[in-house]
């Protein structure tokens, strides 16, 4: 078994609340989740107005399949996001 991992922040600089960052990131996760089927988080900075921590996951039997899809969800994401998305990482790991 092997667990894909995606990590990146988003950087919001036009976000005015807390409110408007959340609704951000819940499209954002729920268009990843239902694009790609991975699990998608909010996994820190939740009380900060720029900036969201995501961290995505998925299971496969690959690991160049699993980092395959989170580099194609990526980059949907850098699509889709209205601010900047840095600090990414992808990585694999199997148990």
């Amino acid at each position: 078994m092997v667990v894909s991992v995606l990590h990146f922040v988003l950087d919001l600089p036009d976000i005015g609340s807390i409110k408007e960052k959340r609704q951000i990131v819940q499209s954002v996760k729920g268009r990843l989740q239902n694009k790609f089927k991975i699990s998608v988080a909010e996994v820190d900075l939740q009380d900060s107005w720029r900036f969201a921590e995501i961290g995505a996951a998925v299971v496969s039997n690959s690991k160049t399949y699993g980092e395959s899809v989170l580099h194609k969800a990526l980059q949907f994401a850098e699509n889709f996001v209205p601010g900047r998305i840095r600090d990414t990482s992808i990585f694999s790991e199997i148990y």
